[in-house]
């Protein structure tokens, strides 16, 4: 037995260790500068054709819970409410708030912004769907908010804080947000913000995004893994463009399974019949935000961001992002056959 005494010099002695977290370094977002972008028009080559397996009709994946392994009238409801739910005005930013909204901020110094929350997501290993949800917030709160230069940055933080919770299940701390700008915000100031955007969302936090969709995609094509970090890379590389805005997300992931395709096997047509009739698009509908998404590819467009691109040329994403492409997509792809 312990006697009092000792036990409480025991007790004393004890030391207590807590659990540490490694060391942040502190990301500050560059200067909003204007950069100029490129667009280059396409060629063509001949086209052949390879048939995936249908969301009607999936096959599993081993070890990954997905859409497409749940029963077929329960994948097909899912699929349905997701295409209605991303059609919602309140769910949906506008396409022209850059020019009819905003007066401090340019298409340039939102790209600049989220090359940044690439580097915070990064920092903190939040999720892709963080990511993905966090640039919504951003983009449907600018649609009917006017916001400063040197407010911008805010808003960004406390976007991906609020999708931060959304998402994670052990979210980064106020704290860790505010130290991530450089201290350049206070504590209030993050939580003040936060309830602005809570408010101006009226609390609808749970829209789909590209990245909602691509999960589901990626599985109807029954690829390797090499497939889905290009897969990821591309949906990431979208939200760098103002443009995208114009697109439904689940047409931007459809897009993005095309250009994968074409990346990995340019001499094979990358959309089947297949794939049209599983993901809802004909090849004709995606040509366009493709294009987009190529230009991004080869940094035709926005070519000074360089965090996603930085992030996918790492080993734990095979290197996807030094995949070599055509400059040109054949204009025969896009044609129904």
């Amino acid at each position: 037995m312990e006697t009092r005494a000792a036990a409480a010099k025991r007790k004393a002695n004890t030391v207590i260790v807590e659990k540490q977290h490694p060391k942040r370094h502190r990301v500050v977002l560059a200067d909003l500068s204007n950069l100029p972008n490129s667009f280059v028009p396409t060629n063509v080559h001949s086209p052949s054709r390879e048939k995936p397996q249908c969301l009607k009709n999936p096959t599993p994946t081993k070890n990954v819970l997905s859409l497409t392994q749940i029963d077929e009238p329960y994948v097909n409801d899912i699929h349905e409410y997701l295409r209605a739910m991303e059609m919602q005005r309140k769910r949906r930013p506008t396409t022209d708030y850059i020019d009819k909204v905003q007066k401090g901020v340019t298409t340039t110094m939102r790209a600049v912004l989220v090359d940044w929350l690439v580097e915070v997501a990064e920092e903190y290993k939040l999720l892709s769907d963080t990511l993905h949800l966090s640039v919504s917030y951003i983009d449907r709160f600018l649609s009917v908010n006017p916001v400063t230069r040197s407010t911008l940055q805010l808003l960004g933080v406390s976007s991906m804080l609020i999708a931060s919770k959304y998402e994670e299940i052990d979210p980064p701390s106020v704290d860790k947000f505010c130290t991530i700008t450089d201290n350049t915000y206070d504590k209030a100031e993050v939580v003040k913000m936060e309830a602005e955007i809570l408010k101006s969302l009226n609390f609808e936090m749970g829209n789909p995004t590209v990245n909602t969709f691509l999960r589901s995609f990626t599985d109807v094509t029954s690829e390797n893994q090499n497939f889905k970090f290009l897969s990821c890379y591309l949906a990431e590389l979208s939200l760098l463009d103002y443009d995208c805005l114009r697109f439904l997300p689940s047409a931007v992931a459809a897009s993005v399974i095309f250009l994968a395709r074409f990346i990995i096997s340019p001499k094979v047509h990358p959309w089947t019949v297949s794939l049209r009739e599983c993901l809802g698009y004909k090849s004709l509908e995606l040509k366009e935000c493709v294009l987009i998404l190529h230009d991004l590819y080869l940094s035709r467009k926005a070519p000074s961001f360089k965090a996603v691109r930085d992030k996918y040329k790492q080993h734990q994403f095979k290197y996807v992002a030094d995949l070599p492409s055509p400059p040109f997509i054949p204009i025969c792809y896009f044609e129904d056959h």
